[in-house]
């Protein structure tokens, strides 16, 4: 500590405030820094295409900033939750470098690519139910990020009724989740009701 201070300067305050810091920012940041790495040539399917690191920061901002999550490794969960499933991340290196807890609500929320597209969405709906809270707080800030998105924009090549579709589904999925989240699944049933679709 005290050759941080002594070395004066600007310099010297980012070293004290580096070594000082939160363990849990210092958690944060290396957890985005590698989801960022992993997602760095990704990009939506938006007409702006928008950077895709965009989607797990937000999915974690959700999390923290509107669901009042505290649990870190929730909130690293959501920030790598889509790295298997998208990017060449493995399991064990998820679990190597953020530990088993982190990796598991990964692999929790990641679907099988090697299955055709309407079994993934069949099985999502299916597993819902039986997900750890952990996961399901991060399967539920991700449907409300993905939800608010499709409102503020159309994908690249999506039409009104496959928007529309999505919507039935996710509320599908969520219903699998209620009970996690009060604040989170009302304001997913707020996007329900004004797209009429039944969250029953």
């Amino acid at each position: 500590m005290h050759s941080s201070t002594s070395a004066g300067g600007r310099g010297g305050d980012f070293l004290l405030l580096t070594v000082t810091m939160n363990p849990d920012a210092l958690l944060l940041l290396e957890t985005v820094h590698f989801s960022a790495e992993k997602h760095r040539d990704q990009r939506r399917k938006d007409a702006d295409q928008t950077p895709y690191i965009n989607h797990p920061i937000g999915v974690a901002r959700i999390l923290s900033h509107e669901g009042g999550v505290t649990d870190i490794e929730v909130l690293q969960a959501a920030l790598l939750h889509d790295t298997v499933e998208d990017t060449d991340t493995t399991h064990a290196e998820l679990e190597t470098k953020f530990g088993s807890a982190v990796a598991h609500i990964v692999q929790e929320v990641t679907d099988d690519k090697n299955l055709p597209k309407q079994e993934r969405k069949r099985l999502q709906v299916e597993h819902a139910a039986h997900c750890s809270r952990q996961a399901k707080l991060v399967k539920l800030a991700d449907k409300l990020y993905n939800l608010r998105d499709l409102n503020r924009c159309t994908p690249v090549g999506w039409t009104a009724e496959r928007v529309q579709e999505y919507f039935d589904w996710s509320s599908e999925v969520v219903n699998g989740l209620r009970g996690t989240s009060s604040v989170l699944e009302e304001k997913l049933d707020e996007l329900f009701t004004h797209r009429r679709v039944s969250t029953t």
